[in-house]
């Protein structure tokens, strides 16, 4: 997983609920790869989202899926997208019936990608990134390897 967190620009996981949060496999795996250096985590994006039968929609396993990303110096898109009722949520052509959240959707995939492509050209973006999310980069107390 390390190496294949290093040697690509894109990653499509696929991670399952837990009651209520990501199960004890994917955070294993995430404190694993965690040892490694460089960081394979570190200033990578992520767009967390999720699809469930219930009400929620996963939403509450991804801000505990979250937590461990953004720790190791991920850089999670701050919106996150959960589809709730997601066996009735869709039209037969395959896009949300629901035409508000198909929109929601196409926001937020759009966003994500205009800010993966401002960082990918724009080096400022970096320190801008830092700086929105209010840390201020400091190396004495950074915990992230670069």
């Amino acid at each position: 997983m390390s190496a294949d967190q290093t040697n690509n620009d894109r990653r499509e996981p696929l991670r399952v609920l837990y009651n209520a949060s990501m199960p004890g496999v994917v955070k294993n795996a995430i404190d694993w790869v965690s040892r490694a250096r460089p960081q394979p985590f570190n200033e990578r994006h992520g767009l967390l989202m999720s699809a469930s039968p219930s009400m929620v929609g996963g939403n509450r396993g991804l801000w505990a899926l979250r937590v461990p990303l953004e720790h190791l110096g991920a850089r999670i898109y701050p919106d996150m997208f959960s589809l709730a009722q997601a066996h009735t949520a869709f039209a037969d052509d395959g896009a949300l019936a629901d035409e508000r959240l198909q929109g929601r959707f196409d926001d937020t995939i759009a966003g994500f990608l205009d800010l993966v492509e401002a960082s990918t050209h724009y080096p400022c973006v970096k320190r801008a990134w830092v700086e929105f999310l209010g840390e201020r980069p400091d190396p004495a107390v950074d915990r992230v390897d670069t």
